[in-house]
């Protein structure tokens, strides 16, 4: 199975240090939309994995947290793509689950789904967590610019063999054009 993990803050919708709590304030990255798209349109699965501490913190429920992902879906939906699945952890920093990146935990969730492995699977993130956890489970971690992508980047984080990209469009760009080894 083709198949591209993302994580939601920063890679596909523009990311907020204080949360983003409603789907009035999901606004896309340019072009990720239309990424995600292009992806689907060429056999890729698409799967989000992220972290949602806004409702442990409050700030939210699940009923909002389901609002914002319906936007999502539908903004997908009508460039012509689709998403598999959304997996996300609800948790605080401080709550001990297992699903909270940079624990594998949200991935091996997919594990189970596709009933297969995430050997060689693309995990697009903007932060080092998201490197960390898709390392736990055999995927190839990639890192864009976007979101916390630049602060992770100066950080001097333990990314020297993470591919980086500008966004997710450029990272579909390289994919789609075999600049990028595909899933083997």
């Amino acid at each position: 199975m083709k198949l591209v993990i993302l994580d939601r803050d920063g890679v596909i919708n523009e990311d907020s240090d204080d949360y983003i709590k409603s789907p009035e304030e999901w606004v896309p990255i340019p072009h990720s939309i239309e990424a995600m798209a292009r992806l689907y349109r060429e056999g890729y699965h698409l799967v989000v994995a992220t972290n949602q501490s806004g409702v442990a913190r409050g700030l939210f429920d699940l009923n909002m947290l389901s609002k914002i992902h319906n936007k999502m879906l539908e903004a997908v939906r009508a460039a012509g793509g689709q998403i598999e699945a959304i997996v996300f952890c609800p948790h605080g920093p401080d709550d001990g689950c297992r699903c909270r990146k940079p624990l594998p935990g949200l991935f091996e969730e997919i594990v189970d789904r596709i009933k297969g492995n995430l050997h060689n699977v693309y995990a697009v993130g903007d932060s080092e967590r998201d490197a960390v956890a898709a390392r736990a489970v055999g995927a190839r971690p990639v890192l864009v610019r976007t979101g916390k992508g630049e602060r992770t980047l100066k950080k001097g984080a333990t990314l020297t063999d993470v591919p980086v990209f500008a966004d997710l469009a450029d990272f579909a760009d390289a994919l789609l054009s075999g600049k990028l080894p595909a899933e083997q």
